[in-house]
């Protein structure tokens, strides 16, 4: 990695091993699966703490979400292995997975309050508000991430010095 270009993501090998991966397609349909629940869920969890109606759906659906993202996680954890060789905090993704932690961290608070009944359900619900702005501004690095992806992509068709590391 050190021969890297420091604006590039992959290596030419990474990229083709990111573009050859069924983890790929997996995760790029999981995003957009994640992000739905999460409007979903969303919804309920506002519409509750505005009208005290729906306190069940919007408490399950929480759990629902937090299902989704564990599963986006442990898929984007075996993508990063197949792709950089580390399950995580590969160096194109640090920041993005050390941020991931802390969402994943307020998700998990929120599972083991309800599970264990500890904060009330409006308390559980305020939580669930704080894990999902953490996940939004997640998503936000990730979706740049893909960005600066296609860019380097692009770029990598019209410079074949960069497919080769730098020599023309």
């Amino acid at each position: 990695m050190s021969n890297q270009n420091p604006r590039m993501l992959y290596t030419p090998e990474q990229k083709r091993r990111r573009d050859a991966s069924v983890w790929t397609l997996v995760q790029g349909l999981l995003a957009p699966v994640q992000f739905v629940i999460f409007l979903v869920s969303l919804s309920l969890v506002i519409r509750c703490l505005l009208s005290g109606e729906g306190e069940t759906w919007a408490l399950w659906s929480v759990v629902v979400k937090t299902i989704a993202l564990y599963t986006i996680m442990i898929t984007g954890c075996i993508w990063e292995k197949v792709v950089f060789d580390k399950y995580l905090f590969a160096h194109a993704f640090f920041w993005e997975d050390v941020f991931s932690m802390l969402v994943l961290a307020l998700h998990t608070l929120y599972l083991w309050a309800w599970w264990a009944n500890l904060l009330s359900a409006t308390q559980q619900l305020w939580l669930a508000l704080a894990a999902y702005f953490t996940y939004c501004i997640n998503a936000v690095q990730f979706i740049w991430k893909l960005r600066l992806a296609r860019l380097q992509t692009d770029e990598m068709q019209l410079s074949p010095s960069l497919q080769t590391g730098g020599a023309v």
